[in-house]
């Protein structure tokens, strides 16, 4: 099993893309949230499936980890298949589905493409469990973060330290130590410096 791929971006499709691996192409099936990140010429690392058919092998690849642990788990659910599972995770985010799991939103489900109400109570029933509790983690993180950053100024602040590595429960205990009302300018260079700490 190929369980992931390092190589240059050689072209970018609807629902494809190749990937130059040291002169070979790989044609690789991606989610949208995929394809957003993927430019021309760059080198990325796509986390793969491969599914073995008698009459064809086919790659999915993923930007990132958390989309294809998710992708793994919609495959253990009975009547999800590899381009349903992908239909999936173009149509809505890790974050979003796991609340959908977790509230039993069948309304967000069965707008997904492919996604019927037999399917949907499947993934309700199977995925709860597995999702459910983490989807309620974030849920909470989530709105504690919306709590502490309750600007304009902070929330921009937030989001350049969050794009600079740092996770979002660093970036809250540190903001909230901070004077809200200061520049984004101000709080980013305050935050760093309390990194450094």
């Amino acid at each position: 099993m190929i369980g992931f791929l390092r190589g240059a971006v050689d072209s970018v499709s609807a629902d494809f893309c190749f990937l130059d691996c040291n002169g070979v192409g790989y044609r690789v099936f991606i989610p949208e949230s995929t394809r957003g990140k993927l430019v021309v010429g760059n080198v990325i690392k796509l986390f793969t499936y491969l599914q073995v058919r008698e009459d064809a092998m086919l790659l999915f690849g993923f930007f990132s980890k958390e989309e294809y642990d998710l992708y793994i788990l919609l495959l253990n659910v009975n009547g999800v298949g590899p381009k349903l599972a992908l239909a999936v995770l173009s149509a809505i985010g890790p974050n979003e589905f796991r609340s959908a799991i977790a509230q039993q939103d069948l309304a967000v489900l069965t707008k997904i493409s492919g996604v019927g109400k037999k399917t949907a109570e499947r993934m309700i029933v199977e995925l709860k469990d597995k999702v459910g509790v983490i989807a309620g983690i974030i849920n909470r993180e989530d709105q504690h973060f919306g709590d502490v950053l309750g600007t304009v100024e902070s929330s921009d602040a937030a989001q350049a330290l969050i794009s600079l590595g740092y996770s979002r429960n660093e970036v809250s205990q540190v903001l909230r130590k901070l004077d809200l009302t200061l520049s984004t300018a101000s709080l980013i260079k305050l935050a760093l410096k309390e990194f450094m700490k």
